[in-house]
């Protein structure tokens, strides 16, 4: 393979068929990117500055709302850039750092939302435990574990991927995936120690996913036996299902037409099922929060009605 050259620039060729409508979507994904940070922002700092919300249940939220901005950031302002740019383009450190962040964001919060699932369960199924359970300690070993197993796992999938000889530049998405990286690999690398990698951290995420399924079974079979439990599960879980059942319907598209997809779709299509959990999780979680939780809403309410009456009395 002597007429292999180092590849130093991907080129991202998932814009190809918007050509004629950039600076029209340029407007709206600003918009609409602008419209998540301030909402998750809004909600972080709500809980931040109201010492009654300093609870397990909020400071996770307030995790969830930072892992947002920290996936979201990792994509728009590039997806921005590429959009002024006639031939969108990346570096290779550069790929490989949007693969990191985009994988362990999405991996964050699935496991934010497997720790969001077991605070629930100690609150309706062992209420009288609760405050033993889930204190400061036990809580920031959640939060260190939520963040940490995603980083270090997919830290050793970036470097597996780093060492691979690269026999094509061409990245047929909007931004860098790993596993996308991975396929355009010489036929003569040795990509086993990847695949491998790649279908553990698979096994490690479904286990989460069973592990928030049996929560949820052990509370709804609680919750049938007491009317308070059922008012507490509507309240603080539906929020949290609502959430779970979105991100995974979003990361599944993807994996399933990442891997097993025809690439006979519209690219348009295959655009979107790409960004799908980008798009509706970042914005949609801080709302559904904001607007169910009784806290929260009342915090946002009391802080419209002292701007009202600031209003009122200027004028």
């Amino acid at each position: 393979m002597d007429n292999i050259t180092v590849v130093r620039i991907f080129t991202l060729s998932g814009l190809n068929e918007t050509m004629n409508y950039k600076v029209t979507i340029f407007s709206f994904t600003l918009l609409y990117f602008c419209v998540i940070l301030f909402v998750n922002i809004s909600v972080i700092v709500i809980i931040i500055s109201d010492e009654n919300l300093h609870q397990p249940m909020y400071i996770l939220l307030c995790i969830f709302c930072i892992n947002g901005l920290y996936g979201t950031s990792g994509f728009y302002p590039k997806f921005l850039l590429d959009l002024l740019s006639s031939s969108p383009e990346i570096s290779y450190a550069g790929c490989l750092l949007q693969a990191f962040v985009m994988y362990s964001f999405a991996c964050c919060d699935l496991s934010i939302l497997a720790v969001m699932a077991y605070d629930r369960y100690l609150a309706i199924c062992r209420p009288l435990h609760y405050h033993s359970v889930m204190n400061k300690t036990r809580l920031s070993q959640l939060v260190c574990f939520s963040w940490l197993t995603p980083f270090c796992i997919f830290s050793i999938n970036v470097l597996l991927t780093s060492r691979l000889k690269l026999c094509d530049s061409k990245i047929q998405k909007l931004f860098c995936v790993n596993w996308i990286i991975v396929k355009l690999a010489c036929p003569d690398s040795d990509t086993i120690s990847n695949n491998v990698m790649s279908y553990a951290t698979i096994i490690i995420y479904v286990c989460h996913g069973f592990f928030i399924i049996w929560t949820y079974m052990h509370m709804v079979r609680t919750c049938v036996k007491s009317k308070d439990d059922r008012v507490k599960f509507m309240q603080t879980c539906v929020p949290h299902l609502t959430s779970l059942t979105t991100f995974l319907s979003a990361i599944l598209f993807d994996l399933m037409h990442m891997r097993f997809g025809s690439k006979d779709l519209p690219q348009n299509l295959q655009n979107f099922i790409a960004i799908e959990f980008l798009l509706i999780p970042p914005l949609m979680n801080p709302l559904i929060y904001g607007l169910k939780l009784a806290k929260i809403r009342n915090r946002i309410l009391g802080i419209k009605h002292k701007l009202e009456q600031k209003m009122t009395y200027h004028t």
